[in-house]
């Protein structure tokens, strides 16, 4: 465990951002210090700092340094959903809540760590924090993955990401009346929400969804999103910037006031999101993949309280 890291504000440097202050003075850089504010790992005179906040002449800054991450991760005996294996991938579904592999705040008991103890990789070349993976879903999606096991099938998939031939297809619970439309945005970090990404910004990168209507519901949609793109939050960040935020997203969204819409938010209790579709050509025997997944028990269930 790391020493605490304590500093007396010299006058010259007084309303200084803490954050600039910390980096100034070579504790961490400023993007390993915000994680550390976020974490709770940074007071001033004993209370709890944001990175916004200004030190004064003469204040104590207390920094808790994180651990250092694990330079590998560690196989663990967790269930893993396989939906198609060979010798070169597979294809796994992750339910909703699991994270795709260690980072700060969730150092195991994540996919790779699952995938760690059912597979023999073979591809001494990959990431050992994140071996064999080429794309990831949001911790609260659930739905289908493909997973590479050797370093020829992870550069072929990296590829068929890159040139976007990738069949994927996510079912989704969006809020309002939502018809059948194409989003071809930019997609960047959201100017003000530091933990959001906005279609609405100047400068991005190109993100491009396919919406399809599959039924009308009480204050809601079901939806069928496909991605030409695999932009961070992409569906999510689309359909909330065109006013139909995903039922239950709390990065995206609010909690319905309508009584039914509050019954399926409970119901599912995670973003109403589902990657029920992964098709590809096969980066080694050329064979087509095509893998699909019903959506989960919650994801039935928040249906299920809208059509009842």
């Amino acid at each position: 465990m790391s020493e605490p890291i304590e500093l007396l504000v010299p006058a010259e440097a007084a309303g200084e951002r803490v954050d600039r202050f910390l980096a100034d003075h070579g504790v961490a850089t400023r993007s390993t210090l915000k994680r550390w504010i976020d974490e709770g790992r940074v007071t001033i005179d004993g209370n709890l700092a944001a990175p916004k906040h200004k030190v004064r002449s003469g204040g104590r800054v207390v920094v808790r340094p994180a651990p250092p991450p694990t330079s590998e991760a560690i196989p663990q005996d967790i269930p893993l959903d396989i939906r198609f294996q060979d010798e070169h991938l597979l294809v796994v579904h992750k339910p909703a809540g699991l994270v795709v592999h260690p980072a700060p705040g969730h150092p195991d008991g994540t996919l790779v760590n699952a995938l760690l103890h059912h597979v023999d990789f073979r591809d001494p070349s990959g990431d050992p924090l994140r071996p064999g993976i080429v794309h990831r879903l949001d911790k609260d999606t659930s739905g289908t993955m493909v997973v590479a096991k050797t370093a020829a099938a992870r550069e072929g998939l990296v590829g068929l990401f890159q040139a976007h031939d990738i069949e994927r297809r996510y079912d989704a619970i969006a809020l309002g009346d939502v018809t059948g439309r194409t989003f071809d945005t930019l997609h960047g970090r959201h100017p003000v929400h530091r933990k959001r990404f906005s279609s609405q910004v100047p400068r991005g990168k190109r993100a491009v969804t396919h919406v399809r209507a599959v039924a009308a519901l009480p204050g809601a949609t079901h939806v069928q999103c496909t991605l030409e793109t695999g932009r961070t939050h992409q569906i999510r960040v689309h359909l909330a910037d065109a006013g139909h935020a995903l039922l239950a997203d709390e990065l995206y969204g609010k909690r319905p006031k309508d009584l039914r819409l509050r019954q399926a938010h409970d119901a599912i209790g995670r973003q109403a999101l589902h990657a029920g579709l992964l098709g590809f050509v096969h980066p080694i025997t050329g064979e087509a993949v095509r893998v699909e997944a019903e959506p989960p028990e919650d994801f039935r269930a928040a249906l299920a309280v809208l059509t009842g």
